[in-house]
């Protein structure tokens, strides 16, 4: 695993509800405007203080380190992705207004695909808003499969 991701990640605290006590930001891309297609993240949840015993867990398992790892204290949240996996980690309070949603797409744009889905007549549930790691929005495909769409950007000091 990452040595400056795991220092960091620690640094947000081992107790179990560290998703709301800081904003902590570890990614190894900042940014994903470079992206050719989209990522696509299916989404495992976790319980309270299970997020790194999870994480690594799918990183012996698909042998890649993570790549990403951030708190959302707004949402009572700690996210880590490895692979093809964003991991969710919360009470069940706070996860359950993410379970409707099938997966996550990392796209270049959020506003390209704002624009293609409104074209195809799908429904935005939640508006384009800013996320801990860029912008993004979730939509209705008319097959009703529920999708976030999520671009990243650098934080304000470059994370």
């Amino acid at each position: 695993m990452n040595e400056r991701m795991t220092k960091n990640a620690n640094a947000a605290g081992s107790d179990h509800d560290h998703p709301s006590v800081g904003a902590v930001m570890e990614r190894r891309s900042t940014d994903s405007s470079h992206l050719t297609e989209p990522r696509t993240f299916v989404r495992v949840f976790t319980g309270p203080g299970t997020l790194e015993e999870v994480t690594a867990w799918y990183e012996r398992l698909l042998g890649v380190d993570r790549d990403m790892w951030f708190t959302y204290p707004e949402r009572g949240l700690a996210l880590a992705a490895v692979g093809g996996f964003l991991l969710i980690e919360g009470v069940e309070e706070t996860v359950a207004p993410f379970r409707a949603t099938t997966g996550t797409l990392l796209v270049d744009s959020a506003e390209k695909y704002l624009t293609r889905l409104k074209a195809q007549n799908a429904e935005i549930l939640t508006p384009l808003h800013r996320v801990p790691t860029g912008s993004g929005f979730t939509a209705r495909h008319a097959d009703g499969t529920v999708i976030e769409y999520v671009e990243h950007r650098p934080t304000p000091d470059g994370r």
